[in-house]
């Protein structure tokens, strides 16, 4: 749906009965579907009904029950953050003291909810007509229409002098290409003017992918890197000291959060030449009893080294994720396996090997290693073993190597 006459329609009484026909529709029954409806409502309004409901049903992944009462654009699914890392966002910035603040480039106003829930009270902008609409609708369909001002604008001439915190979410897909945009130059607006304008502001939180260069991020901001459910979602860059409590932006920090349950962990993510080149870098050594597999955040925050320091760990490879002990220690940061076998790579080894075990369910990871977990599954032809293994294809000091073991949570996991 891009036409915005059509949008006000779906708001009116007979496209919210459409709209309520269509909550629990079948999308293998939708061509049955539309011909009887279109007998009784115009065509036009027909397939917009069609088209919000599948993007409703999309959006349950990321806004819950929420999603059946919200109204989206593709794009706005798409690029809309998850409602439990916005929920996230939107408590520490209440914790920092915020009570008004600017969403710039607010989409479909997935955030400003968030916001608003937070009892901050937010002026939303995007430049977008059809996403101002959706966001003006999805604020009154939940209630917060009172604490969030929609205005359609170009960010860059929004005066956001007078607010608490600024928070921009550039555009980082490609209108004309459809595909993501990786320069941070490149995202509307661009990194480098969303850097100034949060600079301007007395707290600011800047939404970019977690994919981004460290050294394209400002050494005068803190840079989070939030995880859900063990997947990478983003990375949020943050100004300011803010008025209230921790966790408050450190210059230069860089963060690995964890959600649902919030644990995060602060370190520089960069060598600090006070402390000699070891502070830097975890020491490499030989595979022990357990392996450690660092959360997506922690690596992408440049943390694994403070994991391991955390762990009393090392790393099996100077250039590989992975850390191994040779005892098991609680961390919130990485999930434990026990190791039972550390072998160079040889694929008939391996399968006689789980054979002669019964194993017939694998979990094959991968990191540093060229072949393909599925491919290796095919070569290994599991039978009906009754026994489970994970197989870690990597390198150790070098050397390619295959790991096997059982998570650590397993109570019938085998020592080495």
């Amino acid at each position: 749906m891009n036409d915005l006459d059509t949008f006000h329609r779906l708001l009116a009484p007979e496209g919210q009965a459409l709209l309520a026909e269509l909550r629990d529709h079948d999308p293998a029954d939708e061509l049955a579907t539309a011909t009887r409806l279109r007998r009784e409502h115009p065509a036009e309004l027909v397939s917009a009904a069609l088209g919000q409901a599948r993007l409703r049903q999309r959006a349950v992944a990321k806004f819950g029950a929420d999603a059946w009462r919200m109204y989206f654009t593709p794009n706005g699914v798409e690029q809309s953050t998850r409602a439990t890392v916005a929920t996230h966002r939107a408590a520490r910035l209440a914790a920092l003291g915020v009570r008004t603040l600017a969403d710039l480039c607010c989409g479909i106003g997935g955030d400003a909810l968030a916001l608003a829930r937070a009892g901050i009270r937010v002026l939303a902008v995007d430049r977008d007509p059809l996403a101002c609409a959706a966001a003006r609708a999805n604020a009154e369909a939940l209630g917060l229409a009172e604490l969030i001002e929609v205005r359609c604008a170009d960010v860059t001439e929004v005066d956001t002098a007078g607010y608490d915190a600024v928070f921009v979410d550039p555009a980082r897909r490609s209108k004309a290409r459809g595909g993501r945009i990786f320069d941070p130059e490149a995202y509307a607006p661009p990194l480098s003017w969303a850097v100034e304008a949060a600079r301007k502001a007395p707290v600011a939180a800047l939404k970019i992918a977690p994919g981004v260069p460290h050294e394209a991020l400002p050494e005068d901001a803190e840079t989070e890197w939030i995880s859900d459910g063990g997947d990478v979602k983003e990375a949020v860059v943050w100004f300011g000291t803010g008025e209230g409590g921790a966790p408050r932006p450190v210059p230069g920090g860089r963060r690995a959060t964890l959600l649902p349950a919030g644990d995060s962990l602060l370190g520089t993510g960069l060598p600090d030449p006070s402390a000699g080149d070891d502070a830097a870098h975890a020491p490499v050594g030989p595979v022990g009893d357990w392996l450690y597999e660092p959360d997506g955040a922690v690596i992408r925050a440049h943390l694994v080294a403070d994991v391991a320091r955390q762990v009393g760990g090392r790393l099996i490879d100077p250039t590989i994720a992975y850390i191994t002990a040779d005892r098991l220690t609680a961390t919130p940061y990485a999930t434990a396996y026990a190791i039972t076998d550390v072998l160079p790579f040889h694929v008939k080894r391996l399968k006689a090997l789980l054979r002669e075990r019964e194993v017939g369910i694998a979990v094959i990871k991968k990191r540093g290693s060229a072949v393909e977990p599925e491919e290796l599954r095919k070569k290994l032809k599991l039978g009906g073993g009754r026994k489970s293994c994970t197989i870690f294809l990597t390198r150790v000091d070098g050397a390619p190597s295959m790991l096997l073991g059982h998570p650590a949570k397993d109570p019938l996991t085998p020592g080495r």
